[in-house]
């Protein structure tokens, strides 16, 4: 953080968040099976690559390993207060922000960054379905393994969504000598994208987000590269059509598409069986848009997320159904002093982006960057927010949803440009300097 006083309050006694198997915040959505599903040199800090003998595609053990290990590289565990959990963030009319913690105590800091994540908070059906459903219901934040948190062993299962945590699930429920049967509903087609092309990791092509992409990739319109890659889909393991699943009413890269090399595979084993959306509930009866039916025991929601601020006063920030407009998706421009890090959907990790965002942010605070005029941050957000929309199937899963590439080489060229803002009024006072230390205001504050 360039030098920058700061305290990080964690709400576990570990690091490594959503990675954490079986967090004690219970907070993680961590399964027993899961691994990462972007590629090892993809997903990593720029300045602390993963070692060379991780897989491709790593398990959330290694993943949780890599974040301890970056934290003791770089020294600085013991800024990291573990077990404790921020219950109220207040800007006060001098804009300080009073932070109380689940002890009792109150402090004051300069600044907040929010990066308590985005998949926690389980979102379940909403409306929920019509009918009574007699058997075992669970959202896949709460999915463990096919023995807990309940024996799905020899079952009917039924999985809705068809995100990464749905097929992951249906796969490992599908195969012999667990569920008995698996069924899989989906209300629209959804692109699946497998894990390796011609023996390369799907995105091999895709530059790490620390570096600028090619001059050609950026003058390439998306809909021509979304095209190509559609096509190259399509020769290489065939439309969702062509397995039994809806046809897709979008262009690919319109949603954020399933990354899976075995769904296929299940499907067309009969391990796994594709289902519409569901209509109703009769008991264990489970009825279908298109008027079929099929008797279960089990329903496993994977329905994805909301984005919470539990923290913040009512009226102060939310996300409506998950509908937030952050300018660079990073800040609301009426507060400068307010971060959001980590608040996107991306295809490829956070962390690359989460680091780009937090260069732009430590450079402000360091008073290196100058923000742009409050005018200017807002008809930007509202601009990008507005493109986004157009450029994504409207549902609460795409609303913060960001090319990779596109995303962090903008995040580039914005700091560059405040900086030089910067440069032009001889830089800002770093906002850490505008009044005594913290540890002062902190002791002044209980």
């Amino acid at each position: 953080m360039r030098g920058l006083p700061f305290d990080c309050i964690e709400k576990s006694d570990s690091i490594g968040g959503n990675w954490v198997f079986k967090n004690i915040n219970g907070m993680s959505s961590a399964y027993r099976s899961l691994h990462i599903n972007t590629s090892r040199d993809k997903l990593v800090f720029s300045d602390f690559p993963m070692p060379r003998d991780y897989p491709d595609f790593p398990h959330h053990a290694q993943i949780a390993k890599y974040f301890n290990d970056y934290v003791d590289h770089f020294g600085f565990r013991d800024r990291i207060e573990f077990r404790r959990t921020v219950t109220q963030a207040r800007l006060d009319e001098d804009r300080l922000w009073h932070i109380k913690l689940d002890t009792g105590e109150t402090r004051i800091y300069d600044a907040l960054i929010v990066a308590n994540g985005h998949h926690w908070d389980a979102r379940w059906p909403d409306p929920p379905y019509p009918g009574h459903f007699d058997g075992v219901e669970l959202h896949s934040h709460d999915y463990i393994d096919p023995s807990e948190p309940f024996d799905l062993y020899g079952k009917r299962v039924l999985i809705v969504g068809f995100g990464n945590s749905a097929l992951d699930i249906a796969c490992e429920l599908g195969r012999k000598d667990v569920a008995s049967a698996v069924y899989l509903s989906t209300r629209r087609g959804y692109w699946v994208v497998p894990h390796y092309f011609g023996g390369r990791v799907f995105d091999y092509a895709i530059p790490h987000p620390a570096v600028d992409p090619p001059w050609w990739q950026r003058l390439v319109p998306r809909a021509w590269t979304a095209k190509m890659m559609e096509r190259r889909l399509e020769q290489t393991v065939g439309r969702p059509e062509h397995h039994s699943l809806p046809t897709p009413d979008h262009p690919f890269l319109a949603t954020h598409p399933a990354i899976s090399h075995d769904i296929y595979n299940r499907i067309g084993c009969g391990d796994v069986l594709p289902k519409t959306a569901i209509a109703r509930f009769e008991g264990r009866k489970v009825v279908f848009a298109d008027d079929t039916s099929i008797e279960v025991d089990a329903v496993i929601y994977c329905t994805g997320y909301k984005i919470t601020f539990p923290f913040f006063d009512d009226g102060f920030i939310s996300a409506p159904d998950n509908d937030i407009a952050l300018w660079k998706r990073l800040m609301d421009p009426r507060y400068e002093s307010l971060f959001f890090v980590g608040l996107l959907q991306p295809l490829c990790a956070i962390m690359p982006l989460a680091e780009q965002q937090s260069r732009l942010v430590s450079s402000y605070l360091a008073g290196d960057y100058l923000l742009p005029s409050r005018a200017d941050m807002e008809s930007d957000r509202l601009e990008m927010h507005a493109r986004n929309k157009g450029r994504y199937v409207a549902s609460a899963r795409h609303t913060i949803q960001v090319d990779c590439a596109e995303y962090a080489y903008d995040l580039r060229r914005e700091i560059k440009a405040g900086c030089a803002r910067a440069d032009l009024l001889d830089r800002p006072q770093p906002i850490p300097a505008r009044a005594e230390s913290l540890m002062r205001r902190s002791a002044a504050a209980e």
